[in-house]
Order: structure tokens, then C-alpha cells, then sequence
């Protein structure tokens, strides 16, 4: 759709303030002065990542995904542009003439002045769009990704479950990450060199602790065994990014029988004794493409998250990531809200999108106003064995959140003081919002 103007507002100069709200988990959000270059993709394979891949923004204008807001800088109210029906996400811009910001959109939008200052705008906005449930507290978890990253076995999850326990570190579920598949859609064939997944599993739950799963449902590599022998189950056109070496194609979660797998593979993982789902990528299953029945790319997007609960149970734990924001509320329990942690402070390329800890910390940041309204947060997991930079701070960032708590050293590298902070970090989830 085209852009439309529909409003404007005008700005203290120098006080003005914008904030942009990012598309998918991984999409940078926060607030701007009208002075600051707010951060965009590195690339064109980026934008399909970790941005809106259809609506790319042009330079000199500010975007938000569902939501712009705008503190004018002069005491007066914050003008907030968002989604009217949600799950149906707008693209919001604002462009600069003289001391005034021009609105456009690309969608209906709903216009509202709330005072009190930005940080009770958006409060006040989440609140409108939050399901009717509560968030129970969620314990904290170990996980194996920012270890062991693609190359973790079996016997590194036995030696961490057992050094947790040793450690006294609390922890209530254990995650295998991405690795131990053979690969990206052929998530019930073993990586060789991993091991038995069912093993693992098998004693996760025999200690007393839940046993948690990554998977990126949407995706389908065309590296993969799936991508090979049912061409027919992809979506027609729709391409989603380059990652692990190969181009990346979407599920078409309206093809019966690509549904019936999707549903067959979770409930094969909750046969062996998973409960908790990490639903990575999941930014793919919205992207536009020809689908066997004529649905949407947002519809198709909640009608897989459907099917996941379907094949998972409707006591299992979703863990949204790379997800976008508002189509999934109400459809999972635990959304990651900022990109992912890496050892290092900034991310490669200077785009904030990317792993680093300074664009988690940021973007968690500035999305902690959702948790327990929309979901439980996730800021993502706490890594402070001594070659991670600036891990005092990240400790702190993690600590001042009332999201999910999860662990993903080598317990084994730990020093005393990452085994402290991890102990003491190791906390349930707060149950109120803030």
C-alpha cells in the first residue's frame, strides 16, 4: 500500500521526541531526538531479518510497526499513531518540515493524545491491546546456545544439568538449542555428532527439571531433506533471508499436509517430554508469498502459531523470537523482546539489529513496558563467564527486568564472580508489569 499523510504535530525544537516501535523481536526500538539517524539495516539481507522487509524507510523519516509516538518536547501530551485492529500492523512514518512532524501511514491508523509523559503513553497503549489472562511467574531456565552455539551434543547438556545442580543455580528447565537437528525443517532427524535427543530430554525430566526445545517452525533450508522432497510445501515466492550457509524458504502452513507435519513434528517432541518451545524465525511465517489457500501473510502467520499449540498442547510453554510483535499477541506466553546477547559490546557492521549487548540492552529496554501486559518477557539470556565485555552491565540490565531468566554459559567457565551473578540472577519471572 501507498502512504498517506494523516496528521501532524508540532515539536519543541531540541526536546522533541520519537519513539519508534520495531516490527519483529529483532527489529531495533526505541526513542529519538529529531536530530538522531535512528538504526537501520546493513544490508539487504538484514532488512529481511530482522526489519520489515516491505516497507524499508527512507531516509530522514522516522517508522514505528504498529506504533509512532511523539512527545512534542513542550509539556503537552504524547501524540500516539498505532495499529486500530490489531493483528492487522500499519507502517507509521514521520518526516521533518521545519518544527513540525508530518504523519503518513500505509494503513488505518487510531489517533490519541495521552498525558503524563511517554513512558505512561505507552503504558496506557499495551494496555488497550493486552489478552485477558494473567502470566503466571515463570522459573528460570539454562540454555545451551550462547555455549556451545551449533555444535552442542548430548553430553553437553548432561554435564550442564548436572553443574547446576551442583552450583545450587535454581534452574527449571533446560533448552537445547539450535544444533541438535540435522537441519533447518528437519527438525525430528538427529545432527550426527549430537547424540540422543530423547536421552537428554529423558534426563532433563528425570532430574526434576522441564526440558525445552528450539525449533524455527516457518523456515525450511534448502539445504534440507524437507525443502528437497516437498517442494509443493513452500510458499510461492517467499524468500526469507540467507542464514547457515543457505537461502531460507517459508512453510506454507495453509497446505494440508505441510500443516499435518507441522502439527506431527511438536507432537512428537511432547511425546518424548518436551513442554517448553522456542519458536525461533518466526518473523518468516508472515512474509508474502503463494500460499494453497488464499490467506494473508499475518492470518497465515497466527494460523501456524495455531498449529504449533495444536501439535505442542495447550499446557506447553511458546517462546516467541525474531517473531513479529503484535500478530502474536495472545498466541504465545514468552516473547523475546530485544536481538539477541552476544560476548561482544557492539554488533557487527554498527547495526543494532545484530547480536551485541548493546542493541539488547537497548531494545529490551525499551520494550520492558510489555511484560507481563502482553506476555512474559524474554531480554534474552545472561552470559558472564570472563571473555564477555562489559558483563557487569549486562548483569545489571538483566537484573533491573522482570522477564525471563536464563543462563547460557558453560557453567564449567564460570569464575566465582560469574557464578555469583548467576546464582543470584537466577530468579523467577515478576508477575506484575511495570
Amino acid at each position: 500500500m501507498s502512504f498517506a499523510d494523516i496528521g501532524e504535530v508540532g515539536c519543541a525544537r531540541g526536546e522533541a521526541r520519537v519513539f519508534e516501535f520495531g516490527w519483529q523481536s529483532w527489529s531495533p526500538t526505541g526513542v529519538y531526538r529529531l536530530g538522531d539517524t535512528p538504526p537501520r539495516p546493513a544490508d539487504g539481507n538484514i532488512q529481511t531479518l530482522c526489519y520489515r522487509p516491505e516497507t524499508p524507510v527512507p531516509a530522514g523519516s522516522f517508522q514505528g510497526e504498529g506504533l509512532l509516538a511523539v512527545d512534542p518536547g513542550d509539556g503537552g501530551p504524547v501524540e500516539l499513531w498505532s495499529a486500530p485492529d490489531p493483528p492487522a500492523v500499519p507502517s507509521i512514518r514521520a518526516r521533518r518540515v521545519n518544527d513540525r512532524l508530518v504523519i503518513s501511514a500505509d494503513g488505518p491508523v487510531r489517533h490519541e493524545r495521552v498525558e503524563g509523559g511517554l513512558g505512561r503513553a505507552l503504558r496506557h497503549w499495551a494496555d488497550g491491546l493486552a489478552p485477558s489472562r494473567a502470566f503466571p511467574s515463570v522459573p528460570p531456565m539454562w540454555c545451551t546456545w550462547y555455549g556451545y552455539f551449533d555444535r552442542v551434543t548430548e553430553a553437553d547438556v548432561l554435564e550442564n544439568l548436572k553443574l547446576a545442580a551442583e552450583h545450587e543455580l535454581g534452574v527449571d528447565m533446560f533448552l537445547i538449542d539450535d544444533g541438535y537437528e540435522a537441519g533447518i525443517g528437519d527438525w525430528l532427524d538427529p545432527r550426527p555428532g549430537f547424540g540422543s535427543l530423547e536421552r537428554a530430554v529423558g534426563a532433563v525430566t528425570a532430574s526434576g527439571a522441564r526440558a525445552g526445545i528450539w525449533t524455527a517452525p516457518f523456515l525450511v533450508g534448502h539445504d534440507s531433506r524437507l525443502y528437497r522432497e516437498h517442494p509443493d510445501w513452500m510458499a510461492g515466492g517467499a524468500h526469507a533471508g540467507h542464514m547457515w550457509d543457505q537461502d531460507l524458504a517459508v512453510l506454507d502452513v495453509t497446505h494440508p499436509d505441510a500443516a499435518a507435519y507441522l502439527v506431527g513434528v511438536f507432537e512428537r517432541f511432547a511425546a518424548i517430554g518436551v513442554t517448553h518451545f522456542k519458536l525461533d524465525y518466526l518473523y518468516a511465517g508472515a512474509l508474502a508469498g503463494r500460499r494453497h489457500e488464499d490467506l494473508g501473510p499475518i492470518d497465515a502467520y497466527r494460523r501456524g502459531l495455531e498449529l504449533v499449540r495444536r501439535g505442542a498442547g495447550p499446557g506447553a510453554t511458546l517462546h516467541g523470537c525474531g517473531a513479529p510483535m503484535l500478530p502474536s499477541i495472545g498466541l504465545v506466553d514468552i516473547m523475546r523482546v530485544s536481538p539477541d546477547i552476544a560476548p561482544t559490546l557492539h554488533p557487527k557492521k554498527g547495526d543494532l539489529s545484530q547480536p551485541s549487548q548493546l542493541g539488547a540492552r537497548l531494545t529490551g529496554a525499551a520494550r520492558e513496558f510489555l511484560h507481563a501486559r502482553w506476555w512474559v518477557n524474554d531480554p534474552d539470556c545472561l552470559i558472564v563467564r570472563p571473555e564477555v565485555e562489559a558483563r557487569e552491565e549486562w548483569a545489571a540490565h538483566i537484573g533491573a527486568t522482570g522477564g525471563l531468566r536464563g543462563s547460557s554459559d558453560p557453567i564449567a567457565a564460570l569464575d566465582d564472580w560469574g557464578l555469583s551473578a548467576t546464582r543470584r540472577l537466577m530468579v523467577p519471572t515478576r508477575t506484575e508489569p511495570a
